[in-house]
């Protein structure tokens, strides 16, 4: 028996759906909570479908509110059904929405085809079969509405969960018998069929659906087909998959190349924004896939210029952004203030001799994610794979990707891969640019100067001497914007500028760091922010060769303080960080804390705990109490103690929402973390004139880091593990006592593969046991204990092939400083890690880190000399990657080679025969072997 409303439960259902748009918050609220009381309920499924297909007296807004309210139900559910009446409910509810295909109202149609896919999402490949043949057939009805509704399902389902479709029938996958049949719907008569054809394979070629390149050939003589069609959403998609098609297969466009760049250049000038975007994706596809470079190079003469033209403001731009005003009084709109997710502290990736890694000439934009930075993009991936595209996202402020953003992302790119040869079609260009009289062309040349900066730098090294001073004077400029695009350019110079010779200072750097602080204080907020952004920088480049020029720079920036608006402020508390972090002690000199910290301290003493605004000043107090160190000490108790107080508040908040989640608020973690992270600035920059205040303070910090590293929050894990390496190494007394008790849940997050956001707290766990482990050479007796169980966890990490860079690192110098402090213990292990070991840790810079690591590899080697037998030429290599070992290590190498070469006598040259020259030579040289 099928399922059948009731006359109540239906008007029930249609009462709630009505009073969905009620303006009555009161109303709006008791619906939210009987709609989330019955989301479950396969009966109320069945009756949201009903009315989504069956009551066409309803408005259609209420027809689609119980569509998308089934979608959600759908996606919710999970299971067989309970029992006969859900199975009955659940069949009608798919058997219904299937008549709506044929709705004559396309909000319903749309909706409709949003819960088909949703169910199809839930099913297995090919479990529900009825709507397979419904839609399939559906795309050769003669009803233009069963057609677009068809299309609309297909569409969404391609988007959404392509892998659905893939399953065989009669002995041949689906996808094989209909992309044939989306091909030849691209040539239908209408628009919106031929977009929707075009759209499915487009989301099929993005996934690479191996139907798709079976008749890659008669597709792409379809998108030809169809590249002057009269819809620009038709344009666009053709651009967009073209741009596919030369990522996933260039070797088909490469017959027909200069035809498409013929065609994309057409259209990154199209009258249609969203067509030409799309256009000018394609060229930045085009410049970042190296093995196409030659292909890229006959072309640069044409698609420079056209890069160029697309950097000038739109009008649409202009209307939103020319403020030349002076605008520093007036309060930030919420909406001009990005979310800023505030990262946990991490003990990072070491420096290595991998000239590689080194920056680029132009420049770095961005603080270095060394210990801690604030995310201006929530969905930013991972700290090292940092897109090029970045530099641009957000030059202007106004946060949205455009024509301009786009065209000079690509021309960094090309830039980057062509440099001089660029620059030689671009001079001419750029020299109109830059002295045209219109304001909006001269922008986009300094713009365009900023985005080559890094590619082209040998090449524009020469004019820099005549360039640098006419940014300079640019910075007077009467337009706002034109002002700002000249700092962020100078920015993109900050490193040339810094570096020039002894001599050249006075011309270049000094004028520039003037220049920039003078744009700090400007009226203007957009000035403002892109003074303050490029000063930033400029401080990365130059650190301590900003120390010389503290007080008049802490003057400006402090003065800054009584006239930024809220966004600029975090701005500036960047800008300070930074400072503080590129000038080291010379910050605590006296005097200068006497002039930056009274805008601090208002800020603080008025700033509520609780506050969002609290986070990045804690951050920037972090940065200065690592930097002036003791002169930090009239702050540290007022500081200490909020922290402690954040720390303890939190804490009791996450309890009570443990205990009532129903009712109480999750609390936000930032505040816990960032004061943990401000403590851990503390015990770097004081060391041990913290002592009597963490003996002495209430409540105690060394009960609430034991709450902090058994925390369910990652981040609040990741930052209570870096404070405790930190205080390992200052406050060790202090710790020495509670490190049985610690040191087991330590252990417990030192793993294998951890999840993704567990990462970093493996990671902060990993280096604080190394710097533990220091603390109790030569009295290891409370160690001990634990030293098998963390060898059996740091071990696997470092040999598994995808723990990631850093981890692999610290678990290195870990196991290092444990074998210098228990080496009877590590050493039986030797033969199983001592290759892995020695790759991990022999590109990394000399640093004290590293020095203890070695040395406690020595002392393993020399306690079992057989473990490194299989491994000496990687040990001898990492040995000679030392550019100034210490004394005691270098003692330490020379002891075990020549000991080596001793117990093997005349076998020596056999053993070392296979050595490259290079090794041999420096062991030879350094020596004597």
């Amino acid at each position: 028996m099928s399922w059948q409303p009731s006359e109540q439960g239906l008007q029930e259902v249609l009462g709630m759906l009505r009073d969905t748009s009620s303006t009555d918050s009161e109303v709006q609220r008791n619906v939210a909570q009987r709609l989330d009381q019955l989301r479950f309920v396969p009966d109320f499924l069945a009756y949201l479908a009903h009315v989504l297909i069956h009551c066409t007296g309803e408005q259609d807004s209420h027809r689609a509110v119980a569509g998308l309210l089934l979608k959600n139900a759908v996606n919710q559910r999970t299971g067989p059904a309970a029992n006969d009446n859900d199975a009955r409910a659940m069949a009608y509810v798919k058997s219904t929405v299937l008549n709506g295909l044929a709705d004559p109202d396309q909000i319903v149609r749309q909706t409709v085809g949003t819960v088909i896919t949703s169910l199809i999402s839930n099913e297995e490949p090919g479990g529900w079969p009825e709507a397979l043949d419904a839609l399939t057939k559906g795309m050769a009805s003669s009803d233009p509405n069963i057609i677009e509704g068809s299309f609309n399902s297909l569409q969404k389902i391609c988007e959404d969960a392509p892998h659905k479709l893939d399953f065989q029938i009669q002995g041949k996958n689906l996808l094989d018998h209909l992309v044939p049949q989306f091909i030849e719907y691209t040539a239908h008569g209408a628009p919106k069929i031929r977009l929707y054809a075009l759209q499915i394979l487009q989301s099929l070629l993005a996934i690479r659906v191996s139907a798709v390149t079976a008749n890659i050939d008669t597709y792409i003589q379809a998108l030809f087909a169809k590249a002057a069609d009269e819809s620009a959403d038709i344009r666009k998609c053709v651009c967009a998959s073209l741009g596919l098609i030369l990522g996933t297969r260039p070797d088909k466009l490469v017959p027909e190349m200069s035809n498409v760049v013929d065609y994309i250049a057409f259209c990154t000038q199209d009258e249609d924004d969203t067509v030409a975007l799309e256009a000018c994706e394609f060229w930045l596809t085009f410049a970042e896939d190296s093995t196409l470079k030659d292909q890229l190079r006959p072309y640069l003469p044409k698609i420079a210029p056209l890069l160029l033209k697309g950097m000038v403001y739109s009008d649409w731009d202009i209307a939103i952004l020319d403020i030349d005003d002076v605008d520093e009084g007036v309060a930030d709109k919420e909406t001009d203030i990005k979310p800023r997710n505030y990262s946990s502290k991490v003990h990072s990736t070491h420096e290595t001799n991998d000239p590689s890694s080194s920056k680029p000439a132009g420049g770095g934009l961005s603080r270095e994610a060394q210990d801690k930075a604030f995310d201006e993009n929530e969905d930013n991936l991972d700290d090292e794979d940092e897109d090029d595209d970045d530099y641009f996202d957000d030059e202007d402020g106004s946060g949205e990707w455009n024509i301009r953003k786009c065209s000079a992302a690509a021309l960094d790119v090309i830039a980057v891969s062509f440099g001089n040869d660029l620059l030689e079609i671009l001079l001419p260009y750029l020299r109109d640019r830059i002295f045209d009289q219109e304001w909006t062309q001269r922008e986009s040349g300094i713009l365009a100067l900023g985005a080559i900066a890094e590619g082209c730098i040998d090449g524009l090294e020469p004019h820099l001497p005549q360039l640098i001073p006419f940014l300079l004077k640019t910075l007077q400029d009467k337009k706002a914007l034109v002002r700002s695009i000249t700092c962020w350019t100078l920015g993109r110079y900050a490193s040339w500028c810094v570096h020039v010779n002894k001599e050249d200072k006075n011309e270049y750097f000094i004028p520039t760091m003037e220049g920039l602080l003078q744009m700090v204080l400007d009226g203007n907020k957009r000035v403002q922010e892109a003074g303050c952004s490029a000063f930033a920088t400029l401080e990365e480049e130059a650190g301590p060769e900003m120390a010389p020029y503290l007080e008049p720079i802490l003057r400006n920036l402090t003065f800054a303080f009584s006239k930024y608006q809220q966004k600029n402020l975090l701005i500036l508390y960047d800008a300070i960080g930074t400072l503080a972090d590129s000038v080291g002690s010379a910050l605590g000199a006296p005097g200068y804390l006497d002039i930056l910290m009274p805008p601090l301290v208002e800020r603080w003493q008025r700033l509520g705990d609780q506050d969002p605004d609290l986070v990045p000043l804690l951050e920037c107090l972090s940065s200065i109490s690592i930097a002036a160190g003791g002169s930090f000490s009239t702050y540290t108790g007022p500081v200490y103690q909020r922290c402690l107080n954040i720390i303890h508040a939190t804490l009791t908040q996450y309890q009570s929402f443990e205990h009532n989640p129903e009712e109480v608020d999750e609390p936000d973690r930032t505040f816990i973390v960032v004061a943990l992270d401000l403590l851990s600035g503390l015990v770097q920059g004081l060391g041990e004139q913290m002592h009597q205040l963490i003996r002495d303070s209430q409540p105690p910090l060394l009960h609430l880091l034991a709450l902090c590293l058994t925390h369910f929050e990652p981040p609040v894990r990741q930052s209570a593990h870096a404070l405790l390496g930190d205080m390992s190494m200052t406050c060790f007394p202090l710790l020495k006592p509670v490190i049985p008790q610690i040191l087991p849940s330590v252990i417990e997050q030192i793993v294998v593969e951890p999840p993704a956001d567990c990462v970093s707290v493996c990671n902060n766990a990993a280096w604080a046991v190394g710097e533990i482990a220091l603390q109790f050479n030569g009295d290891s007796a409370i160690l001990e204990p634990y030293v098998p169980a963390l060898i059996q966890r740091l071990v696997p990490i470092l040999l598994h092939s995808k723990s990631p860079k850093s981890l692999t690192e610290n678990a290195a110098v870990t196991i290092g400083r444990l074998g210098l402090v228990c080496p009877a213990l590590v050493a039986p292990d030797l033969a199983n890690f001592a290759q892995a070991w020695c790759t991990a840790l022999w590109e990394i810079k000399d640093n004290d880190e590293k020095d203890s690591a070695f040395r406690g590899f020595c002392m393993l080697i020399s306690a079992n000399p057989e473990g490194i037998q299989n491994s000496f030429i990687f040990f001898c290599n990492a040995v000679c990657k030392w550019q100034h070992p210490s004394s005691q290590l270098d003692q330490m190498f020379r002891t075990i080679l020549q000991g080596f070469k001793s117990g093997l006598g005349a076998n020596w040259d056999a053993q070392t025969s296979t050595f490259p020259p290079v090794i041999k030579a420096r062991l030879a040289e350094r020596y004597g072997v």
